[in-house]
């Protein structure tokens, strides 16, 4: 694995079944540490980087392709955060942290339920969160030594999170 050129800033992503407060923690810890904050959904969305829409998800059918060659430059530069819930496509060598948001199942089902959620939408999310699928999936995806599970129940869990994973940037180096 070498890389091209050494970053001076850390990439990080933050990854977890939707509603376990990604996108709240990733803009208080960009507005926190100054890297930059970038939301998969949004971009897909933005820069039409999917092949439709998935009825039955209710949601589009992203082309990892097409989200990583958009992201291969911004990701050598360093100093990014990546929200979004999956994290198996992105390659290794792009991030220094992993970051999987965890939710009790309860709080969790409140939340999804606010934002519209339900059958099988519903049902697969808190399934996923349930049988810890993203936890599972960043550590077959990345070394163990770079992925981190955080409790985010509430807002005083994620102010924790901000602070520990401030502190975190504020002490990375470069590898050499």
């Amino acid at each position: 694995m070498v890389q091209e050129r050494r970053r001076n800033r850390p990439n990080i992503l933050i990854t977890g079944t939707p509603g376990t407060g990604k996108t709240t923690t990733s803009t208080a810890l960009a507005e926190s540490t100054q890297l930059r904050h970038i939301n998969i959904g949004d971009l897909v969305r933005e820069k039409k980087l999917h092949d439709g829409w998935d009825d039955e998800l209710e949601c589009h059918i992203i082309n990892e392709d097409l989200v990583c060659d958009e992201l291969e430059d911004l990701m050598e530069e360093g100093g990014n955060i990546v929200d979004y819930h999956g994290c198996d496509f992105f390659p290794e060598r792009w991030f220094d942290r992993i970051v999987v948001l965890q939710t009790e199942n309860s709080v969790l089902y409140d939340r999804l339920t606010r934002r519209g959620y339900s059958g099988a939408k519903l049902s697969n999310n808190i399934e996923c969160e349930i049988f810890q699928v993203l936890l599972e999936e960043a550590k077959e995806s990345y070394p163990e030594d770079t992925v981190v599970a955080l409790k985010s129940n509430t807002i005083e869990d994620i102010t924790t999170n901000v602070a520990t994973l401030t502190d975190w940037v504020r002490n990375w180096q470069p590898s050499s």
